[in-house]
């Protein structure tokens, strides 16, 4: 076993205080973003040891998982990642055209898919997958504005082609003003559905004009409380608000853009990664393991994050595992009597060589790994 530091992420969506408060630090003044502790290349963690840091992939190759610290401020980009066939693919082609991976033209940074989990540590505000149409139809009804009409024309195929009509006609920022102002209206009224309307206003406050407003109104808006989970599946479309969560995942940083960003939009990758979702958006049932521990998994045993609370336990897994103290202060033994005390934010890795974990302590403390 040994310490990680962690690959930090300052990207302007990120909060101020969240990530210095849980780490037990002063705020900078700039955002934080996000955590990385894996092995990715993009944000590989760092290994504390007694000659200096040196790369976690240096000391044991490539993760296939990922376990982040995530905390917007504002809303991220709604996107989707692409699922393992188109990844492959794209990533093949990039690197023979012989595109640089910082290059902003960029699709595919790894040959990855990219499902995710998030476990929230307050409660988390995000959108996740398309509205029932007949929701979406509802919503768009009462705005006598041209975007809603276009879209409601749309409506006998699905939420699908509204968005595709979205992504792909060249609306104008003056329309999407017009869309904006006639929400609030009907927010000012007190009249909202699922709290579509209020998503638009908030988000345009941040993102004026842009034409991924009239997509966040399409999107399901949930609320993850603190000790749930939500899995995020390939073509499965997102827009993260608000809130501390972790997030476990595939090691891959393939994003495809719909709106609410800067970046550049990828209508092609959307749409193709849309059409071929395989994942959804269902809550993650946790199992109860041993004296103190919930696990939550995916189906397809891609990766699981254990979540151990209080008492004495004993960790599930047995291969290589990365360990963040969440609360308090926990030790971490070893099958041959290593001991690691952690306490809030920080982080270890335990090896498949450092077998079945023991745990001491009245700390919490979250364990990524492949079940």
């Amino acid at each position: 076993m040994f310490r990680l530091g962690a690959a930090v992420q300052n990207y302007d969506w990120g909060s101020l205080t969240a990530i210095p408060e849980f780490l037990g630090e002063a705020s900078t003044g700039r955002p934080v973003a996000e955590l990385w502790f894996g092995t990715h290349p993009l944000g590989a963690s760092v290994v504390e040891t007694a000659d200096g840091p040196v790369l976690l992939t240096d000391r044991v190759g490539d993760l296939p998982f990922m376990l982040k610290v995530l905390a917007p401020a504002q809303p991220l980009s709604i996107q989707v990642h692409p699922a393992s066939a188109l990844a492959e693919a794209g990533f093949a082609a990039e690197e023979a055209a012989g595109t640089a991976l910082s290059d902003a033209a960029r699709d595919y940074k790894d040959p990855h898919h990219k499902p995710e989990m998030v476990y929230a540590l307050t409660p988390f505000e995000t959108l996740v997958g398309l509205r029932p149409i007949t929701e979406a139809v509802e919503l768009l009804s009462a705005l006598d504005v041209p975007i809603a009409k276009s879209l409601l024309d749309r409506s006998d195929d699905g939420s699908l082609a509204m968005v595709e009509h979205v992504l792909t006609s060249g609306v104008d920022r003056d329309a999407v003003d017009e869309f904006v102002a006639a929400c609030a209206a009907q927010l000012d009224a007190g009249t909202d559905i699922g709290r579509g309307y209020l998503t638009v206003v908030e988000a345009a406050r941040i993102h004026p004009s842009d034409p991924g407003l009239v997509v966040a109104l399409l999107l399901n808006r949930i609320t993850v409380e603190p000790g749930r989970s939500a899995f995020i599946g390939p073509g499965l479309i997102h827009a993260h608000l608000s809130g501390l969560c972790l997030e476990v995942m595939a090691s891959s940083d393939n994003v495809f853009r719909a709106g609410l960003t800067t970046k550049r939009v990828n209508a092609e990758g959307v749409l193709a990664s849309l059409e071929a979702a395989d994942g959804g958006d269902a809550a993650i049932a946790p199992t109860p393991v041993g004296v103190a521990t919930e696990v939550f998994e995916p189906a397809g045993g891609l990766f699981a994050l254990a979540v151990t609370s209080g008492s004495e336990d004993r960790l599930p897994g047995a291969g290589h595992r990365i360990l963040l103290c969440l609360d308090g202060t926990v030790d971490v033994v070893s099958a041959s009597g290593e001991e690691l005390s952690l306490s809030r934010g920080r982080a270890a890795f335990a090896s498949a060589d450092d077998g079945e974990l023991a745990l001491r302590g009245t700390g919490k403390i979250a364990q990524a790994y492949v079940p």
